[in-house]
């Protein structure tokens, strides 16, 4: 699934759709980033402030990630968030309301780095737009420690499936199985997202989700490090047919996967 990303760089322009950072809200920024600085090897730099205090992680200097601050009063479920690329926030925003999303956040400018807006499907899964100006997203990808794949866990993936496929321009391609209820996304003939219907196994508390999964070097190695730095395995290392891959939560409980492609 990882080679499914678009190749990054200081000129790409990402096919709208496509997911092209992910960001993550949390309560205690310093603490967060302590811990995802010691499990990545992340650095820190501060990003555009319009939604409070916000930081992006750095490997070797190209930029992975986001991760901001909650106000204290703001009792939000902790996750990261996938954005997805826009040519147009605005129009994207209100084709997400006409497939019967809803637009929580924006569409707003994140200073000069570009224009975003925070929308959910209509289960209730979170996810980001974004347009891009100075900043253009994840700049690199398959390295440990950068976003490898995007996949929504959500009740069954036909509706869902038509939502994103309209507001995006998705060719779906269903996994033929009695066993399992999964489409992949496609842009341009490349693999960019996953739905994953999981019926009532949906976790009750968080919804619908999206789940992002990061490249590591060595899954075993990074779950053992996980609980070192005080979070949690969720699901230990397993063999897929994608590589070995593992669920994890962090000291503050966002969610996220860890897979080590097969090389």
């Amino acid at each position: 699934m990882t080679e499914a990303r678009e190749p990054a760089g200081p000129h790409a322009r990402r096919t709208p759709g496509t997911p092209c950072w992910v960001s993550l809200m949390v309560h205690g920024l310093a603490t967060t980033e302590e811990f995802y600085g010691e499990l990545f090897g992340w650095e820190f730099r501060p990003g555009p402030q319009q939604l409070g205090p916000y930081v992006r992680a750095l490997l070797d200097g190209d930029e992975v990630a986001g991760i901001g601050q909650l106000p204290p009063d703001r009792r939000l479920p902790i996750a990261w968030t996938p954005y997805l690329a826009s040519d147009d926030v605005d129009q994207t925003a209100d084709q997400v309301r006409l497939c019967g999303g809803t637009v929580a956040v924006g569409p707003l400018d994140a200073g000069d780095a570009g224009r975003m807006a925070l929308a959910s499907d209509p289960c209730g899964a979170v996810f980001g737009i974004w347009q891009t100006a100075a900043h253009l997203g994840t700049a690199v990808t398959g390295l440990p420690g950068t976003p490898a794949w995007d996949e929504l866990l959500t009740f069954e993936t036909e509706s869902v499936a038509k939502f994103y496929s309209a507001v995006f321009g998705y060719e779906e391609e269903p996994v033929v199985s009695a066993d399992i209820d999964y489409v992949t996304l496609r842009l341009e003939g490349r693999h960019v997202a996953g739905i994953h219907g999981v019926g009532q196994a949906v976790p009750r508390e968080r919804g619908p989700h999206w789940m992002t999964y990061f490249e590591v070097a060595d899954t075993d190695e990074t779950l053992d490090r996980v609980t070192g730095l005080g979070g949690q395995v969720l699901k230990p290392a397993r063999d897929s047919a994608h590589g070995r891959v593992g669920t994890v939560a962090d000291p503050e409980g966002a969610v996220f996967s860890l897979v080590q492609s097969p090389h």
